[in-house]
């Protein structure tokens, strides 16, 4: 009898032991779940201020580009949208900003015009390529996964059997492009080619011309056959910090003297224009890009919105 008396309370003894632990165990994994979780909701409530914020400096940027159009029809690096917002702090939150024009830069969705091929952009898209130092056969690859044939652009076009015989397979969209990083899918553009190309184009949803007052070098270049890179630096400091006040004054520089060809699809003034606005609050980070469309009523829409890249 003692021997099972002593027998059952060892056995008692060890189911203590273990709902004991048991318990610690629950307890302690409890504690540090709803720890995990109050971080966790912190973290989910930081990013959505976080975000907010970031709508902020993009109002911030609409109330200053309607107050540009109603200044003037002029758009140039001078003018006070030019201005990076630096770093801020607002309740708790870091803030910074800027805007750029976006018609500064080559628009690709150009190289369709009424769902066919445009050959003057193509052209003016080769040459800036060649400014860049790229192989100009992408030029005519973008128009092939821009366009909604299945038809191979000769010499250098890329349509869907070129894409579907890859490791990963996958088609041509066969609309114009939403965002420059559709670039890194299309034949011939690597990572360090779109990198080197990226500064310099743009995906806006209608044709636009190019703001001379805010292109860079490689972009002038681009407009006409034989613009060398001293000749993009002269036109770049002939428009100063004011810009061309008309496309006559451009066209009237020393630099086309010489030139036959005419210039077309250009302008001193734009209408569409990128919003970078990078926040930090707590744990939490966000970086968001909005496109914006300024109308000739100095109104402004946002016609897209991007997260951490555009």
């Amino acid at each position: 009898m003692l021997a099972k008396h002593s027998h059952q309370t060892g056995v008692a003894l060890v189911t203590a032991l273990l709902v004991t632990a048991i318990a610690t165990v629950t307890a302690v994994s409890m504690a540090a779940r709803q720890q995990l979780d109050l971080r966790r909701t912190a973290n989910v409530l930081d990013t959505d201020q976080a975000y907010l914020f970031a709508l902020g400096v993009e109002a911030w940027a609409r109330q200053i580009l309607i107050r540009d159009r109603k200044d003037g029809n002029i758009d140039h690096p001078g003018e006070d949208w030019a201005t990076v917002l630096p770093p801020i702090a607002v309740e708790g939150a870091l803030l910074s900003g800027s805007i750029e024009d976006l018609q500064g830069r080559f628009n690709l969705n150009n190289l369709l015009q009424d769902g066919a091929a445009s050959e003057k952009d193509i052209q003016r898209f080769r040459r800036l390529l060649q400014a860049l130092g790229l192989d100009t056969r992408i030029a005519l690859a973008v128009v092939d996964w821009m366009d909604a044939d299945e038809e191979l652009s000769f010499p250098d076009g890329a349509e869907d059997n070129e894409y579907l015989g890859m490791a990963q397979p996958y088609r041509t969209p066969n609309r114009p492009m939403a965002s420059p990083s559709e670039l890194l899918l299309v034949q011939g553009v690597d990572r360090q080619a779109y990198e080197t190309l990226a500064p310099h184009v743009a995906t806006l949803p209608v044709r636009t011309p190019i703001n001379v007052n805010t292109a860079t070098a490689p972009v002038l270049m681009s407009l006409l056959e034989g613009l060398s890179q001293s000749d993009a630096e002269q036109l770049i400091e002939a428009r100063g910090d004011e810009g061309y006040e008309n496309i006559s004054a451009f066209k009237n520089q020393d630099v086309f003297k010489d030139k036959t060809e005419t210039i077309d699809n250009i302008s001193v003034a734009s209408n569409f224009f990128m919003v970078s606005a990078n926040v930090r609050l707590e744990r939490a980070q966000t970086q968001l890009y909005s496109l914006l469309s300024r109308n000739n009523d100095a109104s402004v829409q946002v016609v897209m919105r991007a997260q951490g890249a555009y």
